[in-house]
């Protein structure tokens, strides 16, 4: 059994993944850059010339005569041996100084030129002077022997503390404001980029909504689709292909199987209008009518598709007289008076004539069908644009009036009838822009209202 999941926003998991990817490259990149600075001693993979700087300025002191000296302090060891190449220059104001490894020589002859600068960097460009040139660091600190200026080289090993400090500022300063930018732009841009990307699959989603069983051969559109959705909107619109063809073919099931039911009937019918006259030729001739009925419900499925294209002026009054003509000879074999009420001049309406007459003929049989066999069917046409179909039998109980109208329900389980007639009157009404209601009539029948659109004079 496949595990479901639920729907998921497309435009935050983009976000969230684009973001978690930049975030990934930034902090590569910076650690490939300073990585890269280290390797080449151009920034911060030089000596700690800080630390450098901090150890002889604990151990310098003067001697008895007023000279600098170093005291042998165990930072200053520990300095000696970890940096072969170690050099430095401290001088003072009074022109005393102290010195160690080889300095060079251009920083050896500054003299008392840099006295007034607190602090420098001091070296050549980067790519146009000799690189075998080593830059300095100047920096003018207290100490015990006063305040004094102390030189010494930016190159050498950098300490672990030192390293893991400045790489951090760096990543803090460089890789956060960075993705802090990035992040915003991504969480505006990638909502308005996947919105855009997906209008013309909004206006496809609206398309599918539109499509229903009276519209058959329909595709969804995959003008300005993306590549991605496209085979999801090919298997939908094959999917819709499959089941034209399946409706088609039982559309021709059901019509040839109505047509192939009428020769029978009507054979069978004219051999009971033969018989002598009785109660049991009554029933007989009830059953087959109900049997031809049920044929031609099934043939006004498919006339449905044909129904009003395009539709003409119709005349309500006109439908109904001839729906009662032909009724009537049942209606009063199964021991009913079918009643005409109409207008002496003209009810019109806009639609198709022969699908309203179905419309009409299948109330008036469902009546005589379901009610108790004594009393008056009534037919009344009214203006604007309205037909009722009236009974005197129990009526539609409150509860069942919408289910009625649904394709072989039944009221009770044991109706003889195919539960057809109703749902095809409402379907005809539905396609002329009209509706269809039933209430109770005043003395506790069923009354069915086919409501039309009138026709609108200019």
């Amino acid at each position: 059994m496949s595990k479901h999941h639920d729907p998921y926003c497309l435009r935050s998991r983009l976000s969230w993944r684009l973001l978690s990817l930049q975030a990934v490259l930034l902090t590569a990149l910076v650690a490939v850059i300073v990585g890269a600075l280290s390797v080449s001693g151009f920034v911060i993979a030089g000596r700690d010339e800080d630390r450098v700087i901090d150890i002889v300025q604990r151990a310098l002191g003067r001697d008895a005569q007023g000279d600098l000296v170093l005291r042998p302090t165990t930072e200053l060891k520990q300095l000696r041996s970890e940096t072969p190449d170690l050099w430095f220059l401290v001088r003072d104001r009074q022109g005393h100084s102290l010195s160690e490894g080889a300095v060079p020589a251009e920083f050896a002859a500054i003299g008392s030129g840099l006295d007034q600068i607190s602090q420098a960097r001091l070296g050549w460009q980067l790519f146009e002077d000799d690189p075998r040139k080593p830059p300095a660091r100047l920096k003018r600190v207290d100490t015990d022997a006063g305040n004094v200026q102390i030189i010494t080289a930016t190159q050498g090993k950098l300490t672990g503390a030192k390293a893991l400090i400045m790489t951090s500022l760096a990543l803090l300063g460089i890789a956060l404001p960075g993705l802090l930018l990035m992040g915003t732009a991504t969480f505006i841009a990638t909502p308005m980029i996947v919105r855009r990307a997906f209008e013309a699959l909004d206006a496809t989603a609206d398309q599918a909504r539109h499509i229903d069983i009276h519209q058959r051969g329909t595709r969804l559109s995959l003008d300005r689709i993306p590549l991605e959705v496209v085979p999801l909107v090919t298997a939908v619109n094959d999917a819709l292909a499959r089941l034209d063809q399946g409706y088609a073919r039982h559309k021709r099931f059901v019509a040839d199987a109505a047509h192939e039911l009428r020769t029978p009937i009507a054979i069978l019918n004219t051999r009971l209008e033969s018989l002598p006259a009785g109660p049991d030729k009554t029933r007989l001739l009830e059953d087959s009518a109900r049997l031809a009925t049920l044929a031609e419900q099934l043939l006004d499925i498919q006339r449905l598709d044909r129904c009003g294209h395009p539709f003409t002026r119709v005349d309500l009054v006109a439908i109904a007289q001839s729906a009662a003509a032909d009724l009537a000879p049942l209606a009063i074999a199964a021991g009913y008076e079918l009643a005409l009420d109409a207008p002496s001049t003209p009810v019109e309406t806009i639609g198709d004539a022969a699908a309203l007459e179905r419309a009409l003929t299948n109330l008036v049989q469902n009546a005589i069908q379901h009610g108790p066999r004594r009393g008056t069917i009534g037919i009344r046409v009214s203006r604007p644009a309205s037909i009722e179909v009236t009974d005197e039998g129990a009526g539609i109980p409150a509860d069942q009036r919408e289910q009625i109208f649904e394709p072989f329900y039944r009221l009770t389980p044991l109706d003889r009838g195919a539960g057809l007639g109703l749902n095809m009157v409402r379907e005809i009404v539905l396609l002329h822009g009209g509706h269809i209601s039933v209430a109770d009539t005043a003395i506790g029948g069923a009354c069915f209202r086919m409501s039309l659109p009138p026709v609108r004079e200019n």
